[in-house]
């Protein structure tokens, strides 16, 4: 059976994880108080913010994704609205008539790669930024990967820390998870995105190809 690789840390079965990268959280004193909403884009978001504030929870969360609202809910938080199109750029879009009046928080991580919070503000969205996290390449990884396997690719920092350790080769196959991670990848490579942005869609696509 080819093999499947995936590029982070969330078990299952058949698959195995490839950590390339590792989350770190950076905390803040803040005083979350003064936002009428927060905005999630990533799971890596909620847990770092959650880790050195609890006050979040009582402000109404607007989260990308069902994922995402997820997390917020099973930490405690209070989903107020859920992305339909879990993309960062449209996501936006689908903001502005809702933060209308409302002093916003965009918790995310040192790097991101959608304009989301400048289509805001040029709507006229009352909106800051925090960073809570970021993203470092695991050095620590021994492993070959073996040809004609599947690689899934989960966010740009995977394309990223991926290359720094491994050299691809025309035996393999790339899974991306959205469009802009697949922005990342080098123009030479052939790849696949999944129809949703969720990792179980991801491996449903590469279980199908690898069939």
């Amino acid at each position: 059976m080819q093999k499947i690789y995936l590029l982070n840390n969330i078990p299952f079965s058949d698959v195995i994880n490839l950590e390339v990268f590792k989350i770190e959280f950076i905390s803040s004193n803040i005083d979350i108080s003064n936002y009428d909403a927060l905005i999630f884009t990533s799971k890596n978001a909620i847990y770092s913010l959650n880790s050195f504030n609890n006050e979040w929870k009582n402000i109404s969360s607007y989260a990308i994704a069902e994922k995402t609202a997820e997390v917020i809910t099973t930490v405690g938080g209070k989903v107020h609205f859920i992305g339909k199109s879990s993309h960062g750029n449209e996501y936006a879009l689908e903001l502005i008539k809702l933060l209308k009046d409302k002093k916003t928080l965009y918790i995310r991580a040192e790097k991101v790669v959608s304009n989301l919070v400048s289509i805001l503000q040029e709507n006229d969205i009352d909106i800051e930024e925090l960073i809570t996290y970021k993203t470092v390449c695991n050095d620590n990884i021994n492993v070959n990967i073996e040809d004609n396997s599947t690689i899934i690719f989960t966010s740009p920092s995977s394309v990223d820390c991926f290359f720094k350790k491994f050299t691809w080769n025309n035996t393999l196959k790339a899974i991306v998870i959205g469009n802009t991670t697949a922005k990342y990848l080098p123009k030479n490579i052939n790849f696949k995105i999944s129809s949703k942005t969720s990792i179980e869609e991801c491996i449903k696509l590469a279980r199908n190809i690898n069939i």
